[in-house]
Parts: structure tokens; C-alpha cells; sequence
């Protein structure tokens, strides 16, 4: 005798797969953008780190401080629709803000790669060029599928997604290249100094999670799920 599903055995399948895919698929959902966060903030303890030990003070350049360490977030066709970081210092031409192959910073890793998920520019620094020389995994977009990045409370600057540390290890926010204040350097950091809690959001479909960077000390985390503190 042929054995054969019932339709009732059929129905409790379908019904078992649905609860399934309720709750494995969001837990993949959320484990990616643990991910994604996990990274991200290592990398920013990074730029901080590089902050501190090459500040980049020349006596003889009076705008000095435009060529800090920082770490930029994009969306651009180079990055692939982003979003996507690049983490440089601004020491080359007239300190625009915008990076070139030779500013980024290198993987610690890795000599031959570069801390970019494409960037702008240069097509080596093009993730959808074959000579790409940065790292697809810092593309937050095509490697876990991050769909937005947002910048919010004291670090949000229109037009502006990058965040700078100075030599004590305390974030800046805006594009220093559009500084313009004769070279005060105090003058501009007391305006652009983040006072306040950073807040920086990704987004990954329907789910979010969120990294806080404190005022002065630069501290970083992952906040939790109830208030803009630590986990």
C-alpha cells in the first residue's frame, strides 16, 4: 500500500514552517545587523586610535587640524548605493574632506588593502571596479545588507556623515575642509566638538540598531533597546 500525507499532516507542515520563518528569519535579520555593529564600532575605536597616536599637528600648516583622522559614510554609486565608510586622513591637496587612494587608512591586516568600502573619486577606490583596494565588508549595504545609516542628536550635520577625534580622543562633527576661520583651530573645535550623545542608527529593512559615542572621552556602544545608554 502507497503511504501518502494527509491533508491535515499537509496543513500542520505549513503551519510548523510558518512560525518557523516568524522567528529564525528575524533572528538572521538581527544577528547581521549585530554584525554590522560590532564592526562598525571597532572601526570607529579605530580612527580614534589613530587620532591619538598621529594627531597630525604641523607648526608650520595653520589649517592642521582639516587633516585629522576621521571616518566618512557614503551612499555614492562607487559604494554601490551604500552605505559604506571610509576611514582617512585628509593630508594631501588643499584638505577638501574628500579622500584619494593614498590618505586611506591601511588594513592593519592586511598592507594591501585600504579601510574603504568605496569611496568616490579614484577607481581604485571603486567597489564595482576590479582594481578595488579597499574591503567589501566595510560596504555595510552588500555585506549585510544595511539599508540606511542615519547620524542623529549632537552629531548630525546636514549634507555632512563623518565624524573626526583630536589628539585627546574627543569626536568632531562636520566637514572639516569647509572650515573657514583664518586657522583657529580652538575657534572651530569649540564650535564642532560634539557635546552631546552621537548617535548613529543602521537599518536593515524593518529592524534597527543603534551605536552611542559619548561627548569628550569618545566612548562607544551599542546602545540598548530602552534608552540611549549602554548594553
Amino acid at each position: 500500500m502507497k503511504k501518502s500525507f494527509t491533508l491535515i499532516e499537509l496543513v500542520i507542515v505549513i503551519v510548523t514552517m510558518g512560525i518557523l520563518s516568524t522567528t529564525i528569519i528575524p533572528k538572521i535579520q538581527n544577528n547581521s545587523l549585530n554584525e554590522a555593529a560590532i564592526q562598525l564600532l571597532n572601526h570607529i575605536k579605530y580612527t580614534q586610535h589613530l587620532a591619538l597616536v598621529n594627531d597630525k599637528y604641523d607648526v608650520h600648516h595653520k589649517n592642521w587640524f582639516k587633516k585629522r583622522w576621521q571616518i566618512v559614510f557614503i551612499t555614492s554609486k562607487a559604494a554601490n548605493g551604500g552605505p559604506s565608510y571610509t576611514i582617512f586622513a585628509d593630508t594631501s591637496g588643499s584638505s577638501t574632506g574628500d579622500a584619494n587612494e593614498i590618505e586611506i587608512a591601511l588594513n592593519p591586516l592586511n598592507n594591501n588593502q585600504r579601510l574603504t568600502g568605496g569611496h568616490s573619486g579614484d577607481i581604485n577606490l571603486d567597489i564595482n571596479s576590479p582594481s578595488f583596494v579597499g574591503m567589501k565588508n566595510l560596504n555595510l549595504k552588500l555585506a549585510y545588507g544595511i539599508t540606511d545609516l542615519k547620524l542623529s542628536n549632537s552629531c548630525k550635520v546636514y549634507g555632512s556623515k563623518r565624524i573626526y577625534f583630536d589628539y585627546l580622543g574627543r569626536p568632531i562633527k562636520g566637514k572639516l575642509g569647509k572650515a573657514s576661520n583664518g586657522g583657529n583651530k580652538k575657534s572651530y573645535e569649540k564650535t564642532n566638538l560634539i557635546t552631546q550623545k552621537c548617535k548613529i542608527t543602521l537599518i536593515r529593512k524593518n529592524a534597527k540598531i543603534s551605536l552611542i559615542i559619548a561627548p569628550e572621552t569618545g566612548y562607544i556602544c551599542i546602545k540598548n533597546k530602552i534608552n540611549d545608554e549602554c548594553r
